[in-house]
């Protein structure tokens, strides 16, 4: 049975008192139209454990753990094929840890904003207490990695979440290719971030993120296609 201890609530009017920890997202569907929870699945949260003291060190160790989430999504049947994972790295010595991460959530939690990126993103700011993850600690910095470019929500939510780079692995087309529509998005919107001083980079390990959505799109639903 999926957790259900640890919510992160949003009321209508005011936001709950703050929970004791941020590492349980998960959308309660009850019968309140003012209140909802949202939780991380039971897996995910394993996940975040076991790697909560891992030290990263290249783009590529950062990447494969957001391609590992989508993968294990799809395979727990509790998602669309898209993951993140944001990392705090010490500016100094170049370390990341992982601080947030998010999983695809649509269809089980019938929510259309709850895609990976958003997911990830509001638990690092609730975490930081902080609107904004630019200059939120002094001496870190926050890498936003994710298993697929992000949708023109997912890239909007990126741009004002505060985070210094942008890492992806799969790319647009390649989730156009099994019938997702992704929305607005072109190399102008990149370009966009950078100038506003975030690193991009884009298809880092593409093939292993690809290949998530292709074992996806041969049963998987297509919720917005």
């Amino acid at each position: 049975m999926a957790r259900e201890s640890l919510p992160l609530v949003f009321a209508a009017g005011a936001v709950s008192a703050a929970v004791a920890t941020v590492f349980a997202y998960r959308w309660k569907l009850n019968s309140s139209e003012t209140e909802l929870i949202i939780n991380l699945p039971d897996w995910l949260v394993s996940v975040v454990n076991t790697n909560k003291d891992r030290e990263f060190s290249s783009d590529d160790e950062m990447i494969s753990m957001a391609v590992a989430i989508a993968s294990q999504n799809v395979s727990e049947g509790s998602g669309g094929p898209f993951g993140c994972a944001i990392f705090e790295r010490d500016i100094q010595t170049g370390k990341a840890k992982i601080f947030s991460v998010g999983a695809n959530r649509v269809v089980p939690l019938t929510n259309c904003t709850l895609h990976a990126e958003m997911i990830a993103i509001q638990f690092a700011q609730k975490k930081l207490k902080n609107f904004s993850m630019k200059g939120a600690k002094e001496g870190k910095e926050y890498v936003l990695c994710t298993s697929c470019e992000p949708c023109c929500m997912c890239l909007g939510g990126t741009m004002w979440s505060g985070v210094s780079e942008l890492i992806c692995s799969a790319a647009k087309d390649d989730a156009e290719k099994i019938g997702f529509i992704e929305g607005p998005v072109f190399p102008e919107s990149y370009k966009q971030l950078e100038e506003m001083g975030m690193k991009v980079k884009r298809e880092v390990k593409r093939k292993e993120g690809a290949a998530v959505l292709e074992k996806y799109g041969e049963t998987g639903v297509i919720y917005n296609g």
